[in-house]
């Protein structure tokens, strides 16, 4: 079989599933990248580098502009694709994340291949992110008429597409019927044996110092720490919580840009902004307690979820993170929000303990609680560990519901 991967900064969701089936040597896999310093090859897979041909218009009406974006980019797709076919290259399949525009045009280039996308979400006025919270209300009474346009994306690849993977229910649940039926939800995957508690566990910052398992530490992992994965809350709950707990140390991770969502309407990061809010609340000798980590290699980011004593995950109706599974499989005590599509992972008091987003004083008591509760916080973890490794594990539950995916997908009508 001949594949090709479509994601801007490859392999993204990808990462295990194109090197597997690159491993067949029956297969001929390729990839797309707009990354300009991406590798010539990724563990068998054959990278692809293309670059726009222009930018954004000064001026477009801002209603359309992410089109426009996605258009530019699919334009760029469309004309590596023709060069690639030139070479006599053909694919049987072609999976992409369309979330960037890029597979808008393959089909055109090859109108025989079976097109598979990665289905992440579907915009929606009500019930979603949009309106979530009500600190960030849009004053723009035209934003619904803009998200029906950002959708534009999903819709014109629900003509092209055969199918589409989605990695929770609730995400698959985002995307309107017809299409809907055509999503199969399979998530990217843990892996289970590496990510696993370590007893013995030991990490140590710059300075020398050092965190164990005897230590008590709350860890709070993000992409970028901003609104949409309750930054703001988490922050504001901090004063609290470091009086309740003069030993505790916070670990954040994350960086200061933004993954999601708007950046602050004023100028600067939501990081800052938030760490200002709150730090005449907090003593020098607290403020300590915080270490702010920015973003870590990922060698460094297990030990962290494994020297963890409560881990907190808070998130808007919206895509859920990686870290939260991850944090799951190490065995990690964990308190999150209630909102979707949490409440396919954690059910309360059993895998974690759930808090209202928008309630800080329910989340400082919850994580005191398990503090003091080192039975609980072990029970909780291992049934969290359990849980990842029934539904997420990488090799005995994703890969080979991946490949039947992939092998549905080739002999789609």
């Amino acid at each position: 079989m001949r594949v090709l991967f479509i994601h801007q900064n490859f392999p993204g969701q990808f990462k295990h599933l194109a090197p597997l089936l690159a491993a067949d040597p029956a297969n001929e896999v390729l990839a797309f990248s707009l990354m300009t310093n991406a590798p010539d090859s990724y563990q068998g897979v054959r990278i692809i580098r293309y670059g726009v041909a222009r930018g954004s218009t000064t001026g477009v009406h801002p209603w359309v502009q992410d089109f426009e974006t996605k258009a530019i980019r699919a334009e760029a797709a469309f004309r590596a694709a023709l060069a690639l076919r030139e070479t006599g290259f053909v694919p049987d399949v072609i999976i992409a994340h369309p979330g960037w525009g890029e597979s808008l045009f393959l089909k055109e280039v090859w109108p025989k291949a079976k097109l598979g996308i990665y289905c992440e979400f579907f915009y929606h006025t009500e019930g979603a992110d949009l309106g979530f919270d009500p600190e960030f209300l849009s004053t723009d009474p035209g934003d619904p008429c803009r998200l029906r346009l950002k959708n534009l994306n999903n819709l014109l690849h629900f003509e092209t597409a055969s199918a589409g993977i989605s990695p929770t229910e609730w995400q698959a649940s985002t995307f309107p019927e017809p299409f809907r039926s055509k999503i199969t939800v399979v998530h990217d995957g843990i892996d289970t044996d590496a990510i696993a508690p370590d007893p013995s566990v030991r990490l140590t910052f710059s300075d020398g110092s050092a965190l164990t398992r005897a230590d008590e530490v709350i860890t709070f992992v993000n992409r970028n720490l901003e609104p949409y994965r309750g930054y703001h809350v988490f922050m504001r709950a901090l004063p609290e919580l470091l009086k309740r707990r003069p030993n505790v140390h916070i670990l954040m991770v994350g960086g200061d840009d933004v993954s999601y969502g708007a950046r602050p309407p004023n100028g600067g990061n939501w990081k800052e902004i938030f760490a200002r809010e709150v730090r005449d609340l907090i003593g020098d000798a607290d403020w300590k307690r915080i270490h702010f980590m920015g973003t870590i290699p990922y060698q460094h980011f297990i030990p962290l979820l494994q020297v963890s004593t409560v881990h907190v995950y808070l998130t808007y109706p919206f895509v859920l993170s990686w870290s939260l599974l991850e944090a799951m499989s190490a065995g990690c005590a964990i308190v999150a929000s209630d909102t979707e599509p949490l409440r396919e992972a954690i059910q309360h008091d059993i895998t974690g303990r759930m808090v209202p987003f928008f309630d800080g004083k329910a989340l400082v008591d919850e994580v005191c609680s398990l503090l003091d509760d080192p039975a609980a916080r072990a029970r909780l973890g291992k049934s969290a560990r359990e849980f990842a490794r029934a539904k997420y594990d990488l090799r005995t539950v994703v890969v080979p519901r991946q490949l039947q995916w992939v092998r549905d997908l080739a002999q789609a009508e």
